[in-house]
């Protein structure tokens, strides 16, 4: 019997001035299996603004496995691409061709690349009608005949568990954010942004004051969710003895309590994520961030151990609550749980790298967790390592002195995230993971942008000034971590935008303070860290370097309106 394929239709009619989303349409059509559909093409309008809007595209091969590509398609009004990344994008009249970067030009067969770009248009920005992947048809029967049912180029079902969740869905818009983000100056332009929401107290689940809880985001996903898939990102924060190595970030619970942690905070989040009514959504969990990397770098015997840190890994309840955590949440067939891996300035060197590694398989395998219940780690959670140097690499060196040598790499085995994400990645599979493993990499205020961003390498007069002339990452130190000065917004959330990663995301909500830059009284259980006071000059983990920090900073996870602008300001790619 011939079915008709499900026809995703989309149209643009997004008010200039205002960001939005769009979907271009899928055909309808009739085929058999594998071969019937090429290739598919999902362009996103991702924020539209008066005269002009940022795009994202993710294609798919169905064909054979590729060394190299280009994608094109034409625009029926005066669209005018811009700025390209991900991508080498140009544009002849109407028609743009987007073609591969050397790190992305590999396409295997089932595969997906995602670029974006932007682009000023006037009028109308009607979406493109066709697309081709070098130059075979996309979104179009290649087939005929008849289909005998779903096949591999199908649409997977509302609800089925899928090896990408961000890969063909849009993501969930935190109201509550957004409202805040449009409420600045030039905020609008990125306050459709996805974002993750922050259970960082066992409050946040019912909703702290006025505010919305678990339930209520879900509910706002289902309705914006409408007939596609939706993904909504939900940050799991609430350890016993909390971020041990920081103040700024403490929680509620005391070192010893990892029974209420279980009972009074993961039990009531699995009961609700496991719901039938939330089963169409495609929930990600960030687990965690920052404990299991402090049981590595900040434990005696190093030299930057805390008392804190000691107690928490003697007592186990870091690797019991990561376990617990993995083990109860991932029963729902639509949660992927990713695990926080840190990033490469705190495990990238050598000593830090594989026991952090083991450590995490430890975790995920402890309270009745099996490595199963990991669909993949995230790195640079709420942090401002540059996703990638391009302009000096970890095998160049200046007069015989090789790049690792400088002050800022410090013997660091990577410079940026994404090399540092591909490797962990490959360390993470080699011991026991999925091969299918993903990686996501928070980009939210990683883009260091603006007037202070290098457009070449730095001098060769000697390995420090080459590195240091050319990176993107301004920071004093790699340590530096908190209300960082001078960063900028990075990517925008794409999906699959490299080998092995699963997603860019903003998952630290940009203009959410770190900590507070003095210490304000408070019900949180958040203390204060010297390392958000932008008078502090250091201690042994940023090699006694000021803290670099903004001053006049709130509590950790409030709003902070200057470093909103400042990341609006410098970000890169450009607004």
């Amino acid at each position: 019997m011939n079915r008709t394929r499900i026809a995703l239709l989309a149209a643009l009619a997004l008010v200039s001035g205002t960001a939005g989303t769009a979907m271009a349409a899928l055909p309808t059509g009739t085929g058999t299996g594998a071969s019937a559909v090429p290739c598919t093409v999902d362009y996103k309008v991702q924020n539209q603004w008066g005269g002009g809007f940022s795009a994202a595209v993710t294609v798919t091969n169905h064909g054979a496995a590729k060394n190299a590509w280009a994608v094109k398609w034409s625009y029926a009004g005066d669209q005018k691409v811009t700025q390209g990344w991900n991508t080498r994008i140009s544009q002849s009249g109407a028609q743009v061709t987007a073609a591969n970067e050397s790190y992305n030009a590999s396409l295997a067969t089932g595969g997906s690349v995602s670029f974006g770009f932007n682009a000023t248009y006037s009028g109308s920005n009607a979406l493109p009608a066709a697309f081709t992947l070098d130059g075979v048809t996309c979104n179009v029967d290649g087939g005929g005949g008849t289909d005998p049912g779903p096949g591999p180029t199908d649409p997977p079902a509302p609800g089925t568990r899928v090896d990408n969740p961000y890969a063909g869905a849009k993501g969930y818009v935190n109201p509550e954010w957004s409202a805040k983000a449009a409420a600045e100056p030039g905020g609008a332009a990125v306050a459709r942004q996805p974002t993750g929401v922050w259970l960082d107290r066992t409050a946040a689940i019912e909703g702290v004051g006025t505010g919305m809880g678990l339930r209520d985001h879900l509910d706002e996903a289902l309705k914006q969710k409408g007939a596609g898939e939706l993904f909504i990102q939900l940050v799991i924060y609430n350890l016993p003895g909390r971020d041990c190595a920081a103040l700024a970030s403490n929680g509620e619970l005391g070192a010893t309590e990892i029974d209420k942690y279980k009972r009074d905070y993961i039990d009531p989040i699995a009961a609700i994520l496991a719901d039938p009514k939330y089963a169409s959504l495609r929930i990600v969990t960030t687990v965690e961030i920052d404990s299991l990397p402090n049981l590595v770098t900040n434990v005696t015997p190093r030299p930057t151990a805390t008392p804190n840190c000691d107690v928490m890994k003697a007592n186990g309840n870091y690797v019991k609550g990561v376990g617990y955590a993995l083990n109860k949440l991932g029963n729902a067939p639509n949660v992927y749980n990713y695990v926080d891996a840190g990033h490469h300035g705190w495990l990238g060197w050598d000593d830090n790298f594989g026991p952090s590694a083991d450590l995490f398989k430890q975790a995920a395998t402890a309270e009745g967790a099996t490595v199963g219940d990991v669909h993949g780690f995230i790195v640079n959670t709420a942090n401002y390592s540059a996703l990638k140097e391009n302009n000096f690499t970890i095998d160049d060196s200046v007069n015989g002195v090789p790049v690792r040598q400088s002050k800022w790499v410090d013997w660091n085995r990577y410079t940026d995230e994404l090399s540092y994400a591909q490797a962990m990645r490959n360390k993470l599979v080699s011991i026991g993971f999925d091969t299918k493993l993903g990686m996501l990499i928070d980009t939210s205020r990683n883009g260091w942008g603006g007037s202070a961003r290098p457009a070449q390498p730095g001098p060769r007069t000697n390995v420090d000034t080459y590195v240091d002339g050319g990176r993107y990452d301004r920071r004093i130190h790699l340590g530096n971590w908190c209300n960082q000065a001078g960063a900028g917004l990075g990517e925008r959330p794409q999906a699959a935008p490299a080998a092995g990663i699963d997603a860019y995301v903003w998952m630290k909500p940009p203009g959410e303070s770190d900590g507070a830059s003095k210490a304000i009284p408070n019900d949180e259980g958040k203390g204060f860290d010297r390392m958000c006071d932008p008078t502090y000059t250091g201690n042994p983990r940023n090699n006694n370097s000021m803290s670099g920090a903004l001053p006049d900073a709130p509590l950790s996870g409030q709003w902070f309106s200057a470093q909103f602008q400042q990341l609006l300001k410098n970000a890169h790619p450009a607004l």
